[in-house]
């Protein structure tokens, strides 16, 4: 179950990651993406069709560009993030030394 939840934060760390590329260096490509961040081209491509379907970013003749989205989509993301992180933080189970059964 938990192993499901790190592969998620991972891929969501990848996709945002991606996002923040597109927004430093737009217009940018896969090869340069996938170059300067060490993930295959195969990850970098899934992660920018995430970001397309979400309406992030679009392709363009010289790379990935960013949308009238994305400026919202960022501003909003920190304090998603910290909701994420507060029901996490609720999840936890402090203080039991042993599971009875």
């Amino acid at each position: 179950m938990i192993d499901r939840l790190e592969k998620e934060v991972d891929m969501l760390e990848r996709h945002l990651q991606v996002l923040k590329m597109v927004i430093e260096n737009e217009p940018i490509g896969i090869v340069k993406m996938s170059n300067e961040t060490g993930y295959p081209h195969h990850k970098v491509r899934y992660s920018l069709r995430v970001l397309e379907e979400e309406n992030l970013i679009e392709p363009s003749s010289q790379g990935a560009i960013t949308t009238e989205r994305t400026e919202e989509f960022v501003s909003e993301l920190d304090g998603k993030l910290g909701e994420t992180i507060d029901t996490l933080e609720g999840m936890k189970i402090d203080g039991v030394a042993e599971v009875e059964s």
